[in-house]
């Protein structure tokens, strides 16, 4: 991506009357098809990614398929078919093994895969904090976790 001009859509006066309805979904839409672009250059889709960052400091011996999919659907808005289709395709391509107590964890070429993508993941950071101070970000975060409160909604991370 790279340096780019950038100029605000409205003065700080129009601003202020702007719906954040439409502004924090625009700006997740943008996000999250920007990141699953980089993934899919990869191979991967979002789900497979964050699967895999499930196994990359699991125990020996991996998690259980059932946990993995348990940690997931807390905050993947696919369903748990969607996520086992995901596992299976991961299994399919020889990036992760199973047992048969249905224990999951990365073989070596999925650790290498997962790597790259860590590496890609680290430059998207890059290209969506461009022009961003890490005070601006975390006042962004603020003011939006205080407007879901404000409307009784819940969200948290990991």
């Amino acid at each position: 991506m790279g340096m780019t001009t950038f100029t605000y859509s409205h003065s700080d006066a129009d601003l202020v009357n702007q719906p954040i309805g439409y502004w924090s979904s625009a700006a997740g839409t943008a996000v999250v098809h920007h990141i699953r672009t980089h993934l899919a250059e990869l191979g991967l889709t979002q789900p497979q990614w964050w699967v895999m960052g499930q196994l990359h400091d699991a125990p020996e011996g991996g998690r259980g398929r059932d946990e993995v999919v348990g940690v997931l659907r807390g905050y993947l808005d696919t369903g748990d078919g969607a996520l086992l289709h995901n596992i299976s395709a991961l299994h399919d391509r020889g990036l992760i093994t199973e047992d048969t107590a249905g224990r999951i964890a990365l073989t070596d070429e999925g650790r290498a895969l997962r790597e790259r993508a860590a590496e890609r993941q680290q430059q998207i950071r890059a290209e969506i904090h461009e022009g961003i101070t890490e005070e601006e970000y975390v006042l962004t975060l603020k003011v939006l976790q205080r407007m879901i409160h404000n409307v009784g909604g819940a969200a948290w991370h990991h």
